[in-house]
């Protein structure tokens, strides 16, 4: 990566608040009453998701690598493929694009919060809700999604694509995942992805909105932390 860090950070930032915009808009879209996509279903949202992290790494692979997430930025960190002193920059930036991706989406859909009285609902516009609340499943659930993305992501280094093309792949792979395994937790498996729009969620003041519900928060961001370093351990392990 030829671009100095504050490119790159800028990077990291634009390309999670696209991906954040894109993914949480395709969940307020099926979720917020009066919304066109009322009801558009958990197929919506997976296509959603996926698409929107190959946008996001689309914007800004040019200047970055476009990891968009905490999780996997320590897992290359772990694998030897990013500096160390690169990590905290980085999620930083992540978080911060995530906030105000989330932020974006308020605005996007100001009307309809006040349309919709679940207020459990409107959190999960912006952050992650367990379909049911136990903490040692779900965050087994986000662990072991989290190892599946970051141990392909780094095939995925070991491969040859077409140009432009690895980025409709890791789109894919979110599809895959989130289709087979995320109706747990609705799936965070990246820790910028929940928690800055929980913040935004805290900070915003949105109609008919709840607590943030802070004492889940944790799941989202260790967990996927913790399956990020463990898959970046088996794979360079392995020969």
């Amino acid at each position: 990566m030829g671009y100095s860090l504050p490119i790159q950070l800028l990077g990291e930032f634009l390309g999670t608040l696209v991906m954040v915009t894109l993914g949480n808009g395709v969940i307020s879209g099926h979720i917020l009453n009066k919304s066109k996509a009322k009801g558009d279903g958990w197929v919506a949202i997976s296509i959603g998701w996926g698409l929107a992290v190959m946008i996001g790494v689309y914007c800004v692979s040019y200047i970055s690598p476009g990891l968009l997430n905490p999780a996997v930025t320590i897992g290359m960190a772990v694998a030897g493929s990013l500096e160390w002193s690169n990590v905290i920059p980085f999620i930083g930036a992540q978080i911060l694009g995530a906030f105000c991706g989330a932020i974006l989406v308020w605005l996007n859909y100001m009307p309809h919060w006040k349309e919709t009285k679940d207020a459990e609902e409107i959190r999960t516009c912006f952050s992650t809700v367990p379909a049911i609340r136990h903490f040692p499943s779900n965050f087994l659930s986000e662990f072991i999604g989290t190892v599946i993305l970051m141990f392909t992501v780094l095939a995925f280094s070991r491969s040859s694509f077409s140009a432009g093309l690895a980025p409709v792949v890791t789109g894919m792979l979110i599809m895959a995942v989130v289709f087979s395994m995320g109706g747990t937790t609705g799936y965070a498996i990246n820790p910028a992805r929940d928690l800055g729009p929980r913040i935004a969620h805290q900070i915003l003041p949105i109609a008919n909105k709840g607590t943030s519900d802070w004492s889940y928060s944790w799941v989202p961001v260790f967990a996927p932390i913790c399956g990020a370093v463990v898959a970046a351990l088996l794979f360079t392990a392995l020969p």
